[in-house]
C-alpha cells in the first residue's frame, strides 16, 4: 500500500463482548431486550468513549469462501448473535465503571445464555478512515483464529502490516476497524448464571469490522472473488475465518456522550 493510499488511523482501547441469546424465548425477544433495557445499563457506564451494539444476522453459516486449510463454516453452537463493542476513554476507565458493570453482570441472565469478553491492550484497537465522510450502509464482521504455528507477535504483525493494507486496497470499504486480543480469560468477565465455556481450540485472536456502501457491495466482496483472493494472504497465519453478516449496528455513546437516541 502506497503512502498516498494510507488512511488515517485512530488507536483506541476497546473490548468486545460476544453474546449468545437465551434459548427459552424467541431470539428476537432477546435482541430487543438487549437494545432496550440492557443498553441503558451499559451506556450509563462512566468512562466510555463509545458504545455500539452489533446485531448479527440470524442466518450466518459463515460468509468467507471455503478453503481447505481454513475453518470458514461457523459451528452452530458457537455462532454469535451479537457483539457489544465498548471503547474506553483511557486505560483507567474500566475502574471508574465497576459499579455500573456490576449491574450489567446481574442483568445478563435475563437475556444471554453465554457471554465471552475479548480485550486487547490500550491502543491495540485501530479505526481506519478508509472513506472520509461516508457512512456504511452494510457491514460484516470477521473473527480470526491464528494458526497453530503462528505466534502472537507474528499474528498481530500480520493483521496490521499485511491484512489491513490488502483490505484497504480493495477500494470497496467504507469502514475498517481491527482488534487484536490478549489471551482470553474468563476472570475478565465472569458473570453469574451465564455460561462462559470457551475451549482452547475455539479461542479467537482478532476481529475485523468491514463497512460497505450497501448489501450488494458486501455480497460482491464475498462472492465476487475479493475475499477468496485475500485467503492467499490469510492462510499462512490463520486457521479459521468466521465471517458474519451484520443486520444492525446501533451506537449509544459517542465521543463520551450518551446519545438521545441510538445511531445506526
Amino acid at each position: 500500500m502506497s503512502e498516498k493510499a494510507k488512511p488515517e488511523v485512530a488507536k483506541h482501547f476497546t473490548s468486545s463482548i460476544l453474546l449468545w441469546m437465551c434459548k427459552d424465548q424467541p431470539r428476537q425477544t432477546g435482541m430487543d431486550y438487549w437494545k432496550g433495557p440492557h443498553s441503558g445499563i451499559i451506556a450509563n457506564t462512566p468512562g466510555l468513549s463509545e458504545y455500539r451494539q452489533i446485531h448479527l444476522a440470524e442466518a450466518n453459516p459463515g460468509r468467507w469462501p471455503a478453503r481447505p486449510s481454513l475453518e470458514t463454516l461457523i459451528p452452530e453452537d458457537r455462532k454469535i448473535d451479537g457483539i457489544a463493542e465498548v471503547t474506553f476513554e483511557n486505560a483507567l476507565s474500566p475502574l471508574a465503571g465497576r459499579e455500573q458493570t456490576a449491574l450489567a453482570f446481574a442483568d445478563e441472565v435475563n437475556v444471554f445464555r453465554r457471554t465471552l469478553l475479548y480485550a486487547g491492550p490500550p491502543s491495540s484497537s485501530r479505526w481506519y478512515d478508509v472513506a472520509p465522510g461516508s457512512h456504511p450502509g452494510s457491514r460484516a464482521v470477521l473473527y480470526l483464529r491464528r494458526g497453530k504455528d503462528t505466534g502472537t507477535v507474528a499474528f498481530h504483525k500480520f493483521v496490521k502490516k499485511t491484512l489491513v493494507p490488502a483490505l484497504v486496497e480493495t477500494g470497496v470499504l467504507t469502514e475498517l476497524r481491527t482488534q487484536v486480543f490478549l489471551p482470553w480469560s474468563q476472570k475478565l468477565w465472569d458473570t453469574p448464571n451465564v455460561a462462559h465455556d470457551n475451549p482452547e481450540d475455539q479461542h479467537l485472536h482478532a476481529s475485523v469490522i468491514l463497512g460497505f456502501v450497501d448489501d450488494e457491495a458486501r455480497e460482491k466482496f464475498f462472492a465476487g472473488g475479493q475475499a477468496a483472493n485475500l485467503s492467499e494472504l490469510i492462510a499462512p497465519f490463520t486457521s479459521a475465518v468466521h465471517a458474519y453478516d451484520v443486520e444492525t449496528t446501533l451506537r449509544y455513546v459517542k465521543g463520551g456522550e450518551i446519545l438521545a437516541a441510538p445511531e445506526s
